[in-house]
């Protein structure tokens, strides 16, 4: 019989009498300790094969507030690094104009900077020319600078994709069970940046065209599986999404501007357009399987 439910998982009397017992027989180990082995014993990995033991830790602690175990006492507070996060520092880099064909910018290089020596001239980059500024991409994600003879023409973010978005919902035709076993399928584009003194025709949407190329592969290589479909908001007030249209993104809808956090129906922020691409021609069934 089904007790709670978490994330997607089901969580059983005989769930709940497991994890009671696992701490019994470990009373003087953290709660890190006991999450970890819970993980371990029920075999609860994420597709590049690391433990869940974040989402194992968020499951006891619900556990924990209905009365049903009771975890140790916290050993320590962990630092957080993120809590108090200083803004990136400015990089000085080369600013000169760039006023060219789109072919004599080529080669493009496209180059993966999370945690290298050029993450911080990303992040630079972001918080500085960027309206949104720089804020960290949840989850999975993946950080692109792109270069042009030399130098750095642009930024992109991927990330772990938004969880609940109605546009998006109907457009794949997926159930709320379907989306929870698939939605790492999907990547997010938080932030595309061409640098301001970069002034190359089509450049925006070639980029577009070579992410839809290679992302997939490397999400595989790095995360363990592949993306089938690329999402992104578009703020209607600012800009008309003319790169994304013109590499093929399709309009999906819009947001209802109440954001994740909501309680009530009233808009708190901008409603955005809701743009989308398919990676692959199957990506419905992709997405509507076992995952």
């Amino acid at each position: 019989m089904i007790e709670f439910r978490y994330r997607g998982r089901e969580i059983s009397r005989e769930d709940i009498l497991y994890i009671r017992a696992l701490i019994e027989r470990h009373p003087q180990e953290s709660r890190r300790t006991l999450w970890t082995k819970l993980c371990e014993a029920w075999q609860w990995r994420q597709a590049n094969g690391a433990l869940r033991d974040m989402v194992c830790r968020g499951m006891l602690l619900m556990l924990e507030r209905a009365g049903q175990i009771e975890l140790p006492p916290v050993s320590y507070v962990r630092h957080n690094p993120l809590a108090n996060r200083a803004k990136p520092e400015p990089v000085r880099i080369d600013t000169t104009p760039i006023q060219d064909r789109l072919g004599n910018l080529q080669p493009l290089e496209f180059e993966l900077v999370r945690r290298t020596g050029k993450e911080p001239l990303w992040n630079s980059l972001l918080e500085e020319h960027h309206y949104l500024g720089y804020e960290q991409p949840p989850g999975e994600h993946l950080k692109y600078l792109v270069w042009g003879q030399g130098r750095p023409v642009a930024c992109l973010a991927w990330s772990s994709a938004v969880r609940h978005l109605r546009s998006r919902d109907r457009y794949i035709g997926w159930n709320a069970e379907a989306r929870r076993r698939n939605l790492r399928f999907i990547a997010y584009n938080p932030r595309f940046l061409v640098l301001p003194w970069v002034k190359v025709q089509h450049l925006a949407s070639h980029i577009l065209g070579r992410m839809a190329l290679q992302i997939s592969a490397d999400w595989q290589r790095i995360y363990g599986h592949p993306i089938y479909f690329l999402e992104t908001f578009v703020d209607p007030q600012r800009f008309r999404g003319t790169c994304y249209r013109a590499a093929n993104w399709v309009w999906l809808g819009k947001t209802t501007g109440r954001g994740k956090q909501s309680n009530s129906y009233v808009p708190n922020r901008s409603i955005k357009e809701v743009l989308g691409y398919p990676l692959v021609k199957q990506f419905r069934e992709l997405l509507l399987g076992p995952g």
